[in-house]
């Protein structure tokens, strides 16, 4: 028998599940997140490993879903200097990188730009040929203006044709070494130039973050003598190999609650939902489709910074087990020191936990809690808060249940307008680090394919490299499916096209 352990890291708290191989729960625990995060990890780790005793030996697999890479760009700390090469000159000199970033990020970040000849149309004809004289030049100032740690390359339609961004990739190892990362817009983002570059130099800024949680990750197996493989997941609720997760590390943001969403289905049976996360601080709600979260159709803005990169769609609102109530409801939370400063728990600040815990909608914590207007007015807000959330992200659609998960759960109400049901599964609490234990290893392909002749062609290369991208992230080469296509006309080309989407996904090796 093997076993497996899925590890969420959340804002308040760090939830950690020990699954064998017939998917069964046989350990779990929920330990405070720390300031430092890696803390909090570490504990939720032992506790598991604790509770499995003489088992512990049987793990093969730790998966992670970490808010490493979040909460890196919003503190503006532990990000790289990211030499920033655009190809597109002369035609996007308008408008110059990372222009539109917050002041004190794009400090933090930026090592130096340029914007070089180069770049192709999008049906993949260069515009003009690539400057590889100025690139040179470029690299070399800024290698003598100070420290370079990573080097973010993006070509105008790059997905369409990537030669350019290539070429670019192999002229930074000679001038700067084979030891800088190098980070390439056609791998990160889709079309859209500026958020793609955005993307990119993102991916690049969080490639130290990348190897400092791996390595604390491996520190704390390492301590405890386990020799397993290593995933992250990421925010499409699916894994990659720490390899992988090394080369594309924005690729974590947004994985907290992709693996609630995939927690929620697997322990539901319900693949079509709308599913509510209560933590401690926020709630998440999103919708499931077919068993996977449903993808934002807009670009998505990380720490102030717009972007293109798929992320699951997802509402917050500022209502959590923790949060405080005063003349009004929130958004001030106590988060992880809810265990002693709740009513629940002998403390003096009354939230939202208490709220529900004197209605009867709970039995947390320690003390009693005496029922009493002020609370009760505050979970009526906090029932009206879930509503006008569940009518946003329903679109209209009120015939899907409501799957109720987080350790913050039990505050929500058994009935909600606009949904079919509400569902509470067993192991609810934990449904992140689930949905981290149980996901698969996927790949994504974006290209221009044209409308007519050579059509079929390009959709089946572009299946194949997303079936290659799966495979490299850690899945079952002879078991990754194409579980997504999507084709979309494009107008106002000389000639007719289509921007093909393709992703593959499979159980892991």
């Amino acid at each position: 028998m093997s076993l497996r352990i899925g590890i969420d890291v959340g804002g308040t708290n760090t939830d950690a599940v020990v699954l064998d191989s017939s998917d069964r729960i046989v350990a779990r625990a929920k330990r405070p997140t720390s300031q430092d995060v890696t803390g909090g990890l570490r504990a939720a780790l032992a506790a598991v490993l604790d509770e499995l005793g003489h088992r512990a030996g049987e793990v093969t697999r730790v998966m992670l879903g970490t808010t490493h890479a979040t909460n890196a760009i919003l503190e503006r700390r532990s990000l790289g200097r990211v030499a920033i090469v655009r190809l597109g000159a002369p035609a996007t000199t308008s408008i110059p990188p990372l222009e539109d970033w917050p002041a004190d990020l794009r400090e933090t970040v930026a090592a130096g730009a340029a914007i070089v000849r180069g770049g192709h149309y999008v049906d993949g004809r260069p515009i003009a040929p690539l400057d590889a004289g100025e690139v040179g030049r470029f690299l070399s100032r800024t290698r003598e203006a100070g420290p370079v740690e990573a080097v973010a390359i993006t070509g105008v339609f790059s997905p369409a044709s990537a030669d350019q961004e290539r070429q670019v990739a192999e002229i930074v190892r000679a001038e700067l070494g084979t030891d800088v990362a190098i980070s390439l817009s056609h791998e990160i983002g889709s079309l859209g130039l500026l958020e793609r570059e955005n993307a990119t130099v993102l991916n690049a800024a969080l490639y130290g973050v990348a190897a400092d949680v791996t390595g604390a990750l491996r520190q704390a197996l390492d301590e405890r003598g386990l020799t397993v493989e290593t995933f992250f997941a990421q925010n499409d609720g699916t894994l990659m190999a720490v390899d992988y997760a090394a080369r594309y590390p924005v690729l974590t943001i947004g994985s907290g609650p992709a693996n609630s969403l995939r927690g929620a289905a697997f322990l539901s049976g319900v693949g079509d939902a709308i599913v509510a996360d209560v933590g401690g601080t926020s709630t998440d709600l999103g919708v499931l489709t077919g068993g996977f979260p449903r993808e934002s159709a807009a670009a998505v803005k990380i720490g102030g910074v717009t972007t293109n990169f798929r992320m699951p769609d997802i509402l917050s609102v500022a209502l959590g087990g923790g949060t405080v109530i005063g003349e009004g409801l929130g958004p001030r939370s106590v988060g992880y020191r809810i265990a002693q400063e709740a009513l629940a728990f002998g403390g003096s600040t009354p939230t939202m936990t208490d709220a529900a815990v004197a209605a009867g909608r709970g039995t947390v914590g320690t003390h009693p809690v005496a029922a009493g207007e002020r609370l009760a007015r505050a979970l009526r807000l906090a029932d009206e808060m879930v509503v006008d959330a569940v009518d946003r992200i329903a679109l209209g659609k009120a015939d899907r249940p409501l799957i109720a998960v987080g350790g913050g759960a039990f505050i929500l109400p058994d009935a909600v307008p606009g949904v079919s049901k509400v569902i509470r599964p067993a192991d609810a609490a934990v449904a992140n680090a689930v949905g981290a234990a149980i996901a698969l290893a996927s790949g994504r392909f974006e290209t221009i394919a044209p409308a007519g002749a050579g059509r079929a062609a390009a959709v089946e290369r572009a299946k194949e490299e997303a079936a290659a991208r799966a495979v490299a992230a850690g899945a079952d080469a002879g078991r990754v499916e194409i579980v997504e296509l999507t084709e979309v006309p494009l107008s106002y080309l000389p000639e007719p096209a289509v921007r093909v989407h393709v992703k593959a996904a499979g159980p892991l090796t």
